[in-house]
């Protein structure tokens, strides 16, 4: 089944949250099946609550990162199993603000990666080039060493998800073209086979940048692609929903 992932990065108070997450679930319940796994990933902040407010509706709880250590002297930080203890499914790691503003690297992801599922969670790695990696000719080459570098030696393939989000696209209203969609998801889906074998068919490959209603059915028509990592369109209820619809 398709996943439709929101990531809410650092966005909502309690009561903006709340009012979100009730108005997607109310928009669910009593509808048409949606075709289409879920995902809501608020700040942590929200996580409890928004939990509250989606129970019982099929959305699915997910994090926004988490912490490499089990436990522990870490302050601020929050590991998988704080995030599995409030409900949560799954977990994004790796992604590019968190690469491009916080320093992470591959092997950090990696670790982030494990930890997820060592503590049940799915881990959504993330994965994608700079414009000016674009550019010279290098995405397919930048994008699939990530994917070596950030999937840890003993991963379970059945509990991972990856997202490709080409940094360019996020949040500027730029989308690759169809063509340019198929050709590293293509990739991805090659490497994960070379890597698993046939077990590598299953993994969910997600698009993610700048995706819409109104573009979300083009591009979950690409070939290889299996659903979205969704942000500014998921912080409206209305668009969050078309685009789950969209993957029907």
């Amino acid at each position: 089944m398709r996943l439709i992932a929101g990531n809410w990065k650092m966005n909502g108070l309690q009561a903006e949250g709340l009012a979100l997450a009730r108005a997607v679930a109310d928009a669910i319940r009593g509808a048409p099946p949606l075709g289409a796994e879920a995902l809501i990933c608020p700040p942590a902040t929200l996580l409890a609550s928004v939990g509250a407010a989606i129970a019982g509706t099929g959305l699915a709880l997910g994090g926004q990162d988490c912490s490499p250590e089990a436990k522990g002297a870490f302050t601020g930080d929050v590991s998988a199993a704080m995030l599995a203890d409030l409900g949560c499914r799954y977990v994004i790691v790796g992604h590019s603000e968190r690469r491009q503003f916080r320093g992470e690297t591959d092997a950090a992801v990696a670790k982030k990666a494990a930890a997820a599922q060592a503590a049940g969670l799915h881990a959504i790695v993330c994965v994608g080039e700079r414009g000016d990696e674009r550019a010279r000719g290098a995405a397919q080459t930048i994008v699939l060493g990530q994917m070596a570098g950030s999937l840890p030696a003993d991963i379970d393939p059945t509990r991972l998800v990856v997202a490709y989000e080409p940094v360019w696209a996020i949040g500027s209203g730029r989308t690759p073209t169809p063509a340019e969609i198929a050709e590293i998801h293509g990739a991805l889906r090659h490497w994960l086979g070379e890597r698993f074998g046939s077990i590598g068919s299953g993994i969910r490959l997600l698009y993610g940048g700048s995706v819409t209603p109104a573009n979300a059915a083009a591009i979950l028509a690409v070939p290889a692609v299996d659903g979205s990592l969704v942000g500014g369109a998921s912080l409206k209820a209305s668009d969050f929903i078309g685009i789950i619809r969209a993957a029907a």
